[in-house]
């Protein structure tokens, strides 16, 4: 990120003229004032210009992408990451080999590593952003998976009428349950339990 000195007869003005040569607006430049102006001897003799150190300031997005970088390149795995926006998060979707290294066991190491993508993302950031990890689709395979799951276990339940526990899930994939089941008929969920062993309780509507 390069960065440069400017001067002004104000730091106002030494602004102006870093947004000019950046061709940016104020808000995506990172300003350090490195002197104030002075007027010197009656206002004219030995007056100082401000002086202004001027850079462009790197958005959330761009920390947590080349923070992201830097996590798989000392894996050890080449990718691509491509970014998708919406009104809800940002998607940072990752393309190539040996991914199965970033997804881990149900997602785990994927989700550890969002995780930190998150805290580094929104260290220093004005409005929070919540960015989503993915690997070529792992994400909507899973909650694929876990929606299936979810009503195969509903239909053991009705026809036993017994509660059926599920494996430890990240909160994320036991939001998918209980959104999946959340108007059945038949049966009602529970989560129990404490991280990271919470689990999805799914009973019968008839034992309430």
């Amino acid at each position: 990120m390069s960065t440069i000195e400017i001067t002004g007869r104000t730091v106002e003005e030494a602004i102006k003229r870093a947004v000019k040569e950046f061709n940016v607006t104020k808000d995506n430049l990172k300003i350090e004032v490195l002197e104030e102006a002075s007027k010197g001897f009656l206002g004219i003799i030995g007056g100082k210009e401000a002086r202004i150190k001027a850079s462009i300031a790197e958005s959330p997005l761009d920390v947590a992408k080349k923070y992201l970088e830097n996590v798989i390149s000392k894996i050890g795995i080449s990718t691509k990451i491509e970014i998708l926006k919406n009104s809800e998060y940002t998607r940072f979707v990752l393309y190539g080999e040996k991914l199965g290294v970033l997804i881990g066991r149900r997602g785990e190491t994927l989700d550890a590593i969002q995780y930190l993508v998150n805290i580094v993302a929104n260290k220093c950031a004005d409005n929070r952003v919540k960015i989503v990890l993915d690997a070529e689709g792992y994400r909507q395979r899973r909650e694929d998976t876990l929606r299936r799951l979810a009503h195969r276990m509903e239909e053991k339940v009705k026809r036993t009428e017994k509660e059926v526990v599920l494996e430890p899930m990240s909160p994320q994939e036991r939001r998918i349950i209980h959104t999946a089941l959340q108007d059945s008929e038949h049966v009602k969920t529970l989560s129990e339990g404490q991280e990271p062993y919470r689990k999805v309780v799914i009973y019968p509507i008839s034992s309430y």
